[in-house]
């Protein structure tokens, strides 16, 4: 397939921040099918853009947890959006921590040598936004003291030294790479306890990324790179775990939000957003954390939904002749227990806690077994199974909002816009922050 190519750039979003409209972007980490079909839908709906990421864990040469490369991601979210009539100009693609984090337990050279190739990668796949992440130690880096950041921006400038080479050497039809740099994020996918605060990042180490990393960029002749690093990553106070949300304080990050306004070009990245209510992703868009991550969020409102289906559909047909339930629920819990390696290290305690954390846990682990086979499976035999209008008394019982969406007619009665209906509920509280519509 083609590359995407693109109209309103990531730059020109944060270059209208910088002139005083409260605009931003949220960025979509997630390769689940159902979740980007409806942020599609909903970046149609509002006219914008589309931010989408994967990480250098998800996607990478070695195919990644996905078995997908950046070449094949780039593939596959361009089917989608053909399937779905989404203009490939709006869709920005993006690639989160790139950097060794994939090959830490090699020596440094090794493991930076294969992050170069991912970052070419990235670049020849049509990524236009690069967050450079070395932060992490490698196999022969000194285990007793933290990765000086001085290192870490060395690494990332040697990062961004290879995206700029294949840039310029290729003949790309697209935008030339923007940057991210900083590291200051939560464990990816929340926390794994609980916490009774969260330090926001101290304006001094903001400054001391800043600085560092702009020096080993001039010192590599990456000054022109250096005029497209568009945004920081920052820890401003917001975070999730298995069943609690720190919520952001405006208050808290004023300083930070205060030294941003005096940088030139360069607005604040938010990790781990996910679950913050409304107002406080606007609060966090006006207060210069322009871009928004948001992953796990949105594929339990997936989950959510889809549990609700499968509870509708043991109320409505369990014990009809010729029906075959799903039993949607304990096929996807049979698969996590079956290989426990995307939850195991992440759910403790008891076993009926570890069973409910499996379930509803805001981390969402589950997120990583959709697409086994056997889920896949009774996915497809509940949908077949709801085939026709579900009771509109179990709509109201089990999905509420959707319900009245059903009565007023803007909704279809069908799992699948159901579904669709549910995690667009998420997503337009981002393209809300964000100010999408004015874009």
């Amino acid at each position: 397939m083609g590359k995407l190519v693109g109209s309103i750039t990531l730059p020109d979003i944060v270059a209208a921040h910088k002139r005083g409209d409260h605009v931003g972007i949220y960025s979509i980490c997630s390769a689940h099918p159902f979740v980007l079909e409806a942020c599609m839908q909903q970046a149609l709906e509002d006219g914008s853009p589309l931010l989408v990421e994967s990480t250098s864990n998800q996607v990478n040469q070695e195919g990644g947890y996905t078995s997908m490369t950046p070449a094949g991601f780039h593939d596959y979210l361009c089917g989608i959006a053909d399937r779905f009539n989404f203009p490939r100009g709006r869709l920005i693609l993006g690639g989160d921590h790139l950097g060794p984090n994939p090959w830490q337990h090699e020596p440094v050279e090794s493991a930076m040598a294969k992050a170069q190739v991912l970052v070419r990668d990235c670049i020849l796949a049509g990524y236009t936004k690069i967050h450079l992440d070395a932060s992490m130690k490698c196999a022969d880096d000194p285990m007793d003291v933290p990765l000086s950041m001085s290192v870490s921006a060395g690494r990332a400038a040697e990062l961004c030294l290879a995206a700029e080479e294949t840039y310029t050497a290729a003949p790309l039809d697209q935008s030339p790479p923007c940057y991210v740099i900083g590291t200051e994020v939560p464990p990816p996918g929340g926390a794994q306890r609980h916490e009774n605060t969260l330090a926001v990042t101290a304006v001094e180490d903001a400054q001391e990324t800043i600085d560092l990393t702009r020096e080993a960029f001039k010192r590599r002749g990456l000054g022109a790179a250096w005029e497209r690093v568009v945004a920081l990553v920052v820890q401003p106070g917001v975070e999730f775990g298995d069943d609690f949300v720190f919520e952001y304080d405006s208050g808290a990050a004023a300083q930070l939000s205060q030294f941003i306004a005096t940088q030139d070009r360069l607005v604040f990245e938010a990790h781990s957003t996910d679950y913050q209510t409304r107002d406080a992703l606007r609060a966090l868009v006006e207060d210069h954390f322009v871009i928004l991550k948001v992953g796990p969020a949105t594929t339990f409102a997936f989950r959510e939904a889809v549990f609700a289906l499968g509870l509708m559909e043991v109320e409505w047909l369990a014990g009809r002749e010729g029906i075959e339930l799903s039993n949607i629920q304990q096929v996807l819990d049979d698969a996590m227990v079956e290989n426990p390696a995307f939850w195991q290290k992440y759910y403790t305690g008891s076993e009926s806690s570890v069973q409910f954390a499996r379930k509803y846990s805001l981390s969402d682990r589950s997120r990583y077994y959709w697409p086994n086979a056997d889920v896949q499976q009774a996915l497809a035999r509940l949908f077949h199974n709801l085939g026709h209008p579900v009771p509109v008394t179990l709509l109201s019982q089990y999905l509420p909002v959707q319900y009245e969406r059903v009565r007023a007619g803007v909704l279809e009665n069908t799992p699948r816009s159901l579904i669709y209906d549910k995690i667009r509920s998420v997503v337009a509280d981002y393209a809300h922050a964000c100010g999408c519509t004015e874009l």
